[in-house]
Formats: structure tokens, C-alpha cells, sequence
């Protein structure tokens, strides 16, 4: 089967950078049940993202970030694909070690309960307001750009205890806070805001060309 012969690879490559036992069992679980459900779908990008979405349903919360850190580097081995295997090598390379830290616990009720109350300080307020005039540069309706807003002010609340400001700690905040949204259609306008905010939050001065008009999501982003 050509899914084992790709996760056989994905783990070896691992292997060989170092990653300890616990994280290589963890992601073969994973990537055995992807595989099972992978092995009658065309190798595109639609039908991988339809089944990592069909199998996290089923993936504990805690266990989110590994299981879509397995499914994004996972990916260009199903297709085949070296020089995008060589391309993730390099930057920003491959997750060997087990997860350290992650936000808080939370509902989202309890996060969007608190935007009644909540305080951000300069370094929070500066991307958020940048974000929501470029949302309005590009003629979004405001109803659009309260609730883009809403969900920014989520990401900031859960990036307040990462030990440090980095595109590692924003990915592994925002995948242990997609399983907090349980319609699907709110989790997928909670990527395209995961994506369009890091470049405001990462202090992107290209942040403003980054937004995107599409309210379609993405979870290998």
C-alpha cells in the first residue's frame, strides 16, 4: 500500500532527526488511521483535507496539535512530493519533540464570555487594530470585521502564557483551540482569521497584503 510505504518514510525521516519513541508511537497511530481512510481517495489536496477533517472529529482535544502536526508534514509524503519534503525540511523544518507547552484551559464560551471584560494591552492592541483597518481597506462589511475581530481577540487571550512569541507557540495555541468550536463552518472562519492575523501578530509589515476575501478554511494552514 503506497499510504504505508509514505508513513514508513515520515517516521524514518523522524527517526533519523531525533524524535524519542513516545512522539514516533503517537504520530504511527495517527497516520495508521489516515491511512486507512486515505486508501480509496484521489492524491489531492481536497480529498486529504476532507479526511484529516472526518478523523480529528474523533481525536482527543489535548491531542490536536500532534495529530494535525502529523497530518501537515505527512502530507507532501502521500503525494510523492520531495521538493516540497525538502522545502518543509528546511524551513520550518520538521516537529521531533514532544508538545512542552500549551494554552491554558478553556470553553469557548469562557473566552468569548470574557471580550465583555477583557483588557489587551499596547503590544495586543497594535496588530488588532491593524488587522481590522486592513479587514476594512478591503471593503469588508462590518458585521464581518466585528466577529474577524472577535475571533483575533481569542487568539490573543490564548498566546498570553506561551514562554515565547513564535510561529511554534501561535500554531500549537491555535490547534488546541480549533476543537473548541464545534460547528464546523465557525471552525473554518476561525482558520482563515489563524492565518490572516499571525502576519499582524508576527509583525509582518506586509500583514495588510496578506488578508484574505475568502471565508473558505484550511486545516493543514
Amino acid at each position: 500500500m503506497r499510504e504505508k510505504q509514505a508513513i514508513s518514510a515520515y517516521l524514518k525521516l523522524l527517526q533519523n532527526k531525533g524524535a524519542g519513541s513516545a512522539l514516533l508511537h503517537s504520530r504511527s497511530s495517527f497516520l495508521d488511521k489516515l491511512a486507512h481512510a486515505l486508501s480509496d481517495k484521489q492524491h489531492n489536496g481536497h480529498d486529504y483535507r476532507s479526511v484529516v477533517e472526518e478523523i480529528m472529529e474523533a481525536v482527543p482535544h489535548d491531542d490536536w496539535h500532534d495529530s494535525l502536526t502529523a497530518a501537515r508534514e505527512f502530507y507532501p509524503f502521500w503525494l510523492g512530493d520531495f521538493k516540497a519534503i525538502a522545502a518543509l525540511n528546511l524551513n520550518p523544518g520538521f516537529e521531533t519533540e514532544v508538545l512542552q507547552w500549551k494554552p491554558n484551559f478553556a470553553s469557548l464560551k469562557s473566552l468569548t464570555d470574557s471580550l465583555l471584560t477583557e483588557k489587551f494591552d499596547a503590544s495586543e492592541n497594535w496588530p488588532l487594530k491593524a488587522y481590522v483597518q486592513a479587514l476594512r481597506q478591503e471593503g469588508a462589511e462590518q458585521s464581518l470585521v466585528d466577529t474577524r475581530s472577535k475571533l483575533a481577540k481569542i487568539i490573543l487571550i490564548r498566546l498570553r502564557s506561551a514562554p515565547e512569541k513564535n510561529h511554534k507557540t501561535y500554531r500549537v495555541a491555535m490547534d488546541l483551540t480549533l476543537p473548541l468550536f464545534n460547528i464546523k463552518q465557525n471552525r473554518r472562519l476561525f482558520l482563515v482569521v489563524v492565518r490572516e492575523f499571525y502576519h499582524f501578530w508576527s509583525g509582518n509589515p506586509d500583514a495588510a497584503n496578506m488578508v484574505l476575501k475568502s471565508n473558505s478554511g484550511n486545516i493543514l494552514s
